[in-house]
């Protein structure tokens, strides 16, 4: 309990109430919520830094506590403030255009609760701060006869006793353009009757239908067959869940970061510093750039909330997302055609 007290002091009671409106009304996942607590935490502790005369790039400045943030401290900061931050985060830091656009956009966010919400403050004085210029660059992806190298690398996995089930994994990759998180948190009773879709839950908690087309059937149907086979070694609290590690238990983020690596390097691929996430590019390239899919129904496929480009929200309907995935190059691969 003193242990719990000790560690509640070092919170600002002003930042803890704007992440709990983010999670609580909002619905922010944990994880986005947990990474506005940091970015938080980073741009107070360099105020209270400057303010006490404790350089920024001591141990000291990892010690700060930022309990004292109060209605008084946040009232007090100006744009100039928010502006040598973000110096500070790009010349000692060495923080990405990226990283210190995402800090920006949570400091925005937080002095907005303030205006708004709150009404702590009149003036959001992040307000007129433009976001560091990002680079530009066209996402790394898997060519299809690289998408079916990778493919064959599992088939041709003869020592692995998990070659049904990582093989599975990479096709939904590889054909639905799942997040890594929406992958392994995906559950037997997300998938329909006539194995025609599954739920997923993205960014935000939000909910999407993920259409599945030949190659992701048969790929699934092979697996649940060897899944059900291993049932008696499942664990009670993840029954339910659909990708099951060697221990039994729903299969971490990290064994499946490590089982591409692995398949990556046995196609040869290793080479381009692949990840997860470049699995999810190449299904998204594969589907806009060989089968034809629209912009606005890829947005949708890939569970954006919106367009950058044109800032347009729509909706697709659901007759056409099934098209849509039907459309990949990949959708009629199965194992055999790689073997």
């Amino acid at each position: 309990m003193e242990e719990k007290t000790a560690h509640s002091k070092d919170k600002s009671p002003v930042v803890e109430r704007f992440l709990r409106y983010k999670l609580v009304i909002q619905g922010r996942s944990q994880k986005t919520v947990e990474e506005y607590g940091l970015d938080l935490r980073t741009f107070f502790r360099f105020l209270i830094a400057m303010r006490d005369g404790i350089s920024p790039n001591s141990d000291e400045f990892n010690e700060i506590s930022i309990a004292c943030v109060d209605e008084a401290f946040v009232k007090n900061i100006k744009t100039i403030d928010i502006l040598e931050f973000m110096a500070y985060t790009a010349n000692a830091r060495g923080n990405s255009a990226a990283a210190r656009s995402r800090k920006l956009s949570t400091i925005r966010m937080f002095f907005k609760y303030l205006t708004a919400s709150e009404k702590i403050i009149e003036v959001n004085p992040a307000a007129e701060i433009e976001s560091p210029k990002k680079k530009k660059a066209l996402p790394k992806h898997l060519s299809v006869n690289e998408s079916k190298d990778l493919l064959h690398s599992v088939v041709a996995d003869e020592e692995s006793k998990n070659r049904d089930r990582d093989y599975c994994i990479i096709t939904l990759f590889l054909n639905c353009g799942l997040r890594l998180s929406e992958l392994v948190g995906i559950n037997l009773s997300d998938i329909d009757r006539e194995m025609r879709s599954l739920r997923v839950v993205g960014k935000g908690n939000k909910e999407r239908i993920v259409y599945l087309n030949d190659a992701c059937k048969s790929a699934l149907s092979a697996y649940i067959l060897t899944r059900a086979r291993e049932a008696t070694n499942i664990k009670d609290k993840d029954k339910n869940a659909l990708f099951i590690s060697r221990l039994g238990k729903r299969i971490s983020v990290k064994t499946v970061q490590w089982l591409v690596y692995k398949y990556l390097d046995q196609a040869g691929l290793s080479y381009k510093h692949f990840s997860t996430h470049k699995l999810r590019h190449t299904a998204a390239t594969l589907m806009y750039q060989e089968g034809g899919v629209d912009v606005l129904s890829l947005k949708e496929i890939l569970g954006h909330s919106e367009l950058n480009t044109t800032q347009i929200y729509t909706h697709v309907s659901d007759k056409k997302l099934e098209e849509a995935v039907e459309s990949h190059p990949l959708a009629n691969i199965t194992k055999k055609d790689v073997e």
